[in-house]
C-alpha cells in the first residue's frame, strides 16, 4: 500500500515537473507545502511528554505537543502557540489505532468540535 502511494506521489511529481506553466501558480500557495501520505506504522507512540501550558495569550490557542514519526522513530514535537481562528476549534495532533497499525492525524481547525469529542471551544 505504501509503495503504491509513493508511486502515485512520484507520478504526480513527474507530471508537475513536465507542466510548469500549469503548476507554477500553485507552487506559491501555502497549500502546496502540505503533504499527507496517511502512513500507518506498527509502533505505537510513547506516552505524551508533560508540558506546562503557558499562561493564555490573547488571540492565540495552545497546540499541545505530540509524537511525530521521523527517520523511523518517534520524535517529540513540543507544543506551541498558533493564531486563533474565530469560529473554529483547534483539534490537536493525535495517533489513531487503525487496521492493526498506528496513523498520525495532523492537528487542524474545525467548526464542529463535538465530532472530535470536544465539548468546549478554545
Amino acid at each position: 500500500m505504501i509503495i503504491m502511494k509513493k508511486a502515485l506521489v512520484s507520478a504526480l511529481a513527474a507530471a508537475a515537473i513536465s507542466t510548469p506553466a500549469l503548476v507554477a501558480p500553485a507552487m506559491f500557495t501555502p497549500a502546496a507545502a502540505q503533504v499527507d501520505l496517511n502512513l500507518s506504522i506498527g509502533v505505537p507512540p510513547p506516552p505524551p511528554v508533560y508540558e506546562a501550558v503557558p499562561a493564555p495569550r490573547v488571540g492565540f490557542v495552545w497546540a499541545p505537543g505530540f509524537w511525530r514519526w521521523d527517520g523511523g522513530r518517534h520524535v517529540w514535537a513540543p507544543g506551541h502557540w498558533i493564531a486563533e481562528r474565530p469560529g473554529y476549534h483547534w483539534v490537536p495532533d493525535r495517533w489513531a489505532h487503525v487496521d492493526g497499525g498506528w496513523r498520525h492525524e495532523t492537528g487542524h481547525w474545525d467548526r464542529e468540535p463535538v465530532r472530535h469529542g470536544w465539548n468546549n471551544w478554545h
